[in-house]
């Protein structure tokens, strides 16, 4: 192997748009770093800033629909095509919450600063820290996961700044209310900011400690200005509430941060964070072999070599940080943590229909039980509003997960006629196999997965009592994200994913419940199986006479593929070849990230290294990625979107490394164009950690088990087993392809 890749990424010049702001987060906290000398901004977020929906909240709960479900069914049962077209309570589309930035911390110098040349930009992956520097004057900013706090420090001598908390931000509503505060302390000035949301007795509060050492600091509103200072440490937070906020509580709590600390403050900040962070982010490294003088390019020029290793080498890393830094209270939004704008597309919410699933696919086998874990928190925060899914719209016990959610309500109100979203079974499936895959990495279960599998079965149970012409139970209504059959409307019968979704929850809640497990198999079997279509493809919909439409972004007809085991070259060669039938004829629709980087996870489960090359080389080649290494959700950095930036990683994991929790693959799909590397940490899910590395002259794997099992090793070879025992490392050596 070459040096070792560059663990972050560097600019040569301040961001001029927030789009190319370097990123810090804690998985609540999150900062956009300008890193502009003469205006330094950093905008600040929180997983929990949401604006207020309009009304009176009716609209935000899941329509009343039970008592409509058996009419609906046989309607759709006799072959009516646009019966669920009808099925709603008559509202009109509803956004969830949307997401939005709390304001922007401005560090200014009144009078400028001659540029002296020797600007530069970094952020360092391992720590967290967005750096800027010019000449003598330098500008640091991390978000602590140990203290929950922003983390600003500006160091230079002589320093005149004025420091002030901004709202003024792109789209910020003209009826926010805003008000200001600035007040001097024996232990440092503090500024506030509240901001009540228009129409609402909702407001977020952003509170900033400013401790000067070496200067003086006087008031200059709304912010202070600082005279003469060798260094200026600022600590930020902000939280959303309703009533009056304590700003003095709050600063003081920020002043507790910086009790009895041996070194300096800022230091013993960075110190009692690195362990959480930097223990986290360094689990798993990939290296490509790449071109030292490519690895020490800037990230904005690295991005027009598209083929470069080390470009692939600098998104995986990146990838594996934003994740990291996105995940705590909540998992990703579709933004991660972070944006600078109050417009965020599809109110930034949480989409579970594809995007969340994708962006959190790598938690397992890349070693980030953290990203679980915040997925786990989500879910089980918002387990009463999906009972209410269950029992408002199909009158059944259990659980339904909704498509959209904004992290505080977890009920099933954002549908329409081209999106009935509420119709959606699949939901809880798919986000709790991260969970499941999360146990079988660590060899327990857990008891509140096991909880919740339990009520999906029940769902399950109640709602699966129709039958098809065969006595076999029938999904009814159903459907498939976000597409449609081609001769009928979006509401159907047997989705292949409701399908997929359900054996799958039967089967894994009757692991988990051997009291359950006679009855939950039982139905579980009796579901139908997946219908092959006149073309030689796994059916999107496996209702006879449904016709498929091909040029789609979603590819959710193929869940059983990928996350799911369900169909694979090894247990079910002849579904697998339908499958890949199915892949060959899907198009890409508009291009967006997500579609072509769930093309490349399919198609590296199917064996196809050639599809997933060209599917990543869709989003390479497609300036998909801004100056931050965060992503777009189109081409030309259209839409600022964390779909690729945090899917990329779970793309080249799966190309090189699969694992069940009876099955180990090795290099099933790997790539041409990167004949050498090493991918080390990879976590199996039956209980190993791996080391892989590739050459054209052959492969190695080292596996580390923790339990004594025994597995089946695939490789371009074939077949073999291979027993294993904990604690004695194996040494394995497949042959490359």
């Amino acid at each position: 192997m070459s040096a070792t890749p560059v663990h972050g990424t560097w600019e040569p010049r301040p961001a001029a748009r927030w789009e190319d702001a370097f990123l810090s987060g804690n998985g609540r906290h999150g900062a956009l770093a300008f890193g502009d000398p003469d205006d330094d901004r950093t905008v600040v977020t929180h997983h929990t800033l949401v604006r207020p929906g309009e009304g009176d909240g009716h609209n935000r709960l899941p329509p009343r629909l039970a008592d409509g479900l058996p009419g609906l069914q046989d309607r759709l049962l006799a072959g009516d095509p646009t019966a669920a077209e009808g099925f709603t309570d008559g509202r009109p589309l509803q956004w969830v919450q949307p997401f939005h930035p709390a304001f922007q911390l401005r560090v200014r110098r009144p009078d400028g600063d001659p540029d002296r040349g020797g600007y530069r930009r970094t952020v360092d992956f391992a720590t967290g820290v967005a750096e800027a520097t010019r000449a003598d004057w330098t500008s640091r900013v991390f978000v602590s996961r140990a203290d929950d706090v922003i983390v600003q420090h500006v160091t230079g001598p002589g320093l005149a700044l004025d420091v002030s908390l901004d709202h003024r931000l792109p789209g910020a509503p003209t009826g926010l209310g805003v008000g200001h505060g600035a007040v001097l302390t024996p232990e440092g000035a503090l500024l506030s900011l509240r901001a009540r949301y228009p129409g609402s007795d909702l407001a977020c509060t952003g509170v900033t400690l400013v401790v000067v050492t070496g200067g003086r600091t006087a008031l200059a509103p709304p912010g202070v200005r600082v005279e003469g200072a060798r260094s200026v440490l600022l600590l930020t937070r902000v939280r959303r509430h309703t009533g009056e906020t304590d700003v003095v509580a709050e600063g003081r709590a920020l002043r507790d941060l910086l009790d009895d600390a041996p070194g300096t403050p800022y230091d013993d900040l960075l110190a009692r964070h690195l362990p959480l962070h930097r223990t986290a982010y360094e689990r798993v490294t990939l290296d490509l072999a790449a071109d030292p003088g490519e690895r020490a390019l800037p990230g904005s020029e690295l991005l027009t070599r598209p083929h470069s290793a080390a470009l692939l080498e600098r998104l995986f890393a990146a990838g594996r940080y934003h994740l990291l830094s996105s995940s705590g209270l909540f998992p990703p939004r579709l933004t991660g943590l972070w944006t600078g704008d109050w417009d965020t597309a599809w109110s930034g919410a949480f989409t579970n229909d594809a995007n969340l699933n994708l962006q959190t696919a790598s938690a397992a086998a890349a070693d980030l039980p953290e990203v679980t874990e915040a997925l786990a928190a989500l879910i089980r925060r918002q387990l009463p509003d999906w009972r209410d899914n269950a029992r408002a719209v199909f009158g059944a016990r259990g659980v339904v997960a909704p498509a959209h959610s904004d992290g505080e309500s977890g009920h099933s109100y954002h549908f329409s006629r081209e999106y009935p979203l509420h119709l959606w079974t699949a939901g809880a499936d798919w986000l709790l196999k991260p969970l499941v895959d999360h146990d079988e990495t660590r060899g327990e279960r857990d008891p509140h997965t096991a909880a919740v599998l339990a009520e999906v079965a029940l769902f399950y149970e109640d709602f699966l009592t129709r039958t098809d012409s065969g006595g076999r139970p029938a999904v009814v209504p159903s459907y498939s994200p976000e597409n449609r059959p081609a001769n009928a409307s979006w509401g159907a019968v047997n989705a292949a994913m409701d399908l997929s979704a359900a054996r799958h929850a039967l089967r894994t809640a009757a692991a988990y419940h051997p009291e359950h497990a006679d009855r939950w198999r039982a139905l579980a079997d009796r579901l139908p199986p997946h219908r092959i279509n006149a073309d030689g493809a796994l059916a999107e919909w496996a209702w006879p006479g449904l016709e498929d439409s091909y040029d789609h972004r979603h590819l959710s007809h193929l869940y059983g593929v990928w996350p799911l085991d369900e169909i694979t070259p090894y247990d079910t060669p002849d579904l697998a070849d339908a499958a890949h039938r199915a892949l060959e004829l899907r198009g890409a629709e508009n291009d967006s990230a997500h579609g072509h980087l769930h093309h490349a996870l399919i198609a590296a489960r199917l064996r196809d290294g050639e599809r997933v090359a060209h599917a990543l080389g869709q989003v390479l080649d497609g300036d998909f990625f801004h100056a931050s290494l965060m992503s777009a959700h189109y081409p030309h950095r259209h839409v600022y979107n964390a779909d690729a930036a945090h899917t990329l990683p779970a793309v080249l994991i799966e190309a090189l490394v699969q694992s069940t929790p009876d099955r180990l693959v090795l290099l099933p799909a790997p790539l041409p164009a990167y004949p050498s590397g090493a991918l080390r940490g990879i976590r199996t899910r039956f209980g190993a950690s791996l080391d892989l590395t590739w050459s054209p002259d052959g492969a190695t794997a080292v596996l580390r088990p923790t339990r004594t099992h025994r597995i089946d090793l695939w490789t371009s070879a074939g077949a073999e087993p291979l027993d294993l025992v904990a604690g004695e490392d194996r040494v394995l050596t497949p042959k490359t392809r």
